[in-house]
């Protein structure tokens, strides 16, 4: 299968691929999110609800997760990677077992180790799409997969809760049914063939990383780095609260939450985003196309400014307030999982992987989470929207805007020693260029 794609036409390997990776995600969240879609009510541990320590020991363990794939997804053989996917997926389901074998308060510490594993599988699915010509097609193609499968998961979970199966043991099951589907995903990942030499030519030869590696790449680019993670943990941290406690978002919207209100909401903002960003692919130019996603970013800050107004001003209904909220958060994240990061090495033509970038931004993006989950319960004393939410939305916007606007003047200044890719190499007519 594997020749045959490499031979066969072009958007054969491109949606192949994006059926691969998309599917491949989409399931590892049916193992961490379909626990959100209960409430736990009545549930606590000392001060704290139940709900929102489980969500926090999940997501310090997929935090660690990341801090380790730091090390781990740069360095790792890509023969290699399939493999580590699915002892990664398949220790996680043992923990949510675990987990509900276990009497509560004690179970809480297997949602740390469910998310232990699962915080390297994005960064390890990615590294079978770096450095491609359509790369931003294909990883747009793969980020919808959690755009939709956020929702969806605490969709199969509420009707898991519905027909019956008890909350603690509702994780486990989620996961089970989906295990089989998992496996076809991770053999077709194994199917895809490596870049050729035109799209190294276009975007560099991506490479595995060693220490000193990563340490003179990120020294090279330093401020302009920090301002594209410092955007994108303070992003992960409002998107993690939309994603994670939706049901309550919904219920101080004045809405009941019924299973399709989380799922309709993220398909629409998954089509969007993946025109917008996937768009970006067919922008020849790297430095162009880097400005363009750091535009495009900012632009979605905007949007989360508008949800924020139109929410508190009563101009959008629930609905229309979880949709635009939605785009301005999923633009620029998934902007710099397609497009910046992978651009910035194509334009710079350092040595480097878009596997480290990614899950060097995701750790930080994810330990601000974490300590977002402590202070909600401290801060949010009234209306959840309208105190805590609304004022981590404004936060988010404001200084997200500013890092983006900072890292483009940062790198123009520097861009002047780039050196773009002979022109007949970028001006291959797009058909080719998979």
């Amino acid at each position: 299968m594997k020749d045959r794609l490499r031979a066969d036409k072009p958007w054969v390997l491109l949606f192949w691929s994006i059926a691969a990776t998309f599917g491949t995600y989409f399931c590892m969240y049916m193992f961490r999110k379909p626990f959100t879609a209960s409430a736990y009510e009545g549930e606590t541990l000392g001060s704290f609800k139940f709900k929102t320590v489980i969500v926090t020991s999940q997501v310090l363990g997929y935090t660690l997760s990341k801090f380790l794939g730091i090390k781990i997804v740069s360095e790792i053989n890509p023969q290699r990677r399939a493999w580590l996917i699915l002892t990664l997926i398949s220790l996680s389901e043992i923990s949510l077992i675990l987990f509900g074998l276990t009497p509560t308060p004690y179970n809480l510490i297997f949602m740390f180790f469910n998310g232990l594993p699962l915080g390297m599988v994005f960064g390890l699915v990615i590294g079978f799409l770096e450095g491609r010509r359509m790369t931003e097609v294909m990883t747009a193609g793969l980020c919808v997969s959690f755009i939709v499968a956020g929702g969806l998961a605490k969709k199969v979970g509420k009707h898991l809760l519905d027909f019956g199966v008890q909350s603690h043991w509702m994780p486990a099951v989620a996961g089970i049914l989906f295990l089989p589907v998992l496996i076809g995903f991770v053999w077709m990942l194994t199917q895809i063939p490596a870049p050729t030499s035109a799209d190294e030519d276009a975007r560099s030869q991506r490479v595995p990383l060693n220490r000193e590696d990563r340490r003179a790449f990120f020294r090279s680019y330093s401020f302009g780095l920090t301002s594209i993670i410092l955007a994108f943990l303070l992003i992960t941290v409002l998107r993690g609260i939309r994603d994670d406690f939706a049901p309550e978002i919904w219920k101080a919207l004045g809405s009941d939450a019924k299973p399709d209100d989380f799922f309709f909401p993220d398909l629409i903002v998954g089509l969007g985003v993946l025109v917008t960003c996937g768009a970006t692919a067919f922008l020849r130019n790297n430095r162009g196309a880097f400005y363009c996603a750091l535009g495009l970013s900012i632009l979605g800050l905007v949007l989360v400014c508008f949800a924020l107004i139109g929410i508190r001003a009563e101009l959008l209904s629930p609905f229309s307030f979880m949709v635009v909220l939605g785009l301005g958060l999923y633009i620029p994240y998934v902007a710099v999982h397609t497009t910046l990061f992978e651009r910035l090495i194509a334009m710079t033509r350092s040595k480097g992987n878009l596997c480290y970038l990614i899950t060097l931004s995701d750790s930080f993006g994810y330990l601000g989470t974490v300590f977002l989950m402590l202070g909600k319960d401290f801060f949010n004393t009234g209306n959840f929207v309208k105190d805590f939410f609304d004022l981590i939305g404004w936060i988010v916007a404001i200084v997200g805007i500013v890092a983006f606007a900072s890292a483009g003047i940062y790198f123009a200044r520097v861009g002047s020693a780039f050196k773009e890719p002979q022109q007949d190499i970028a001006a291959q007519p797009m058909t080719q260029q998979v």
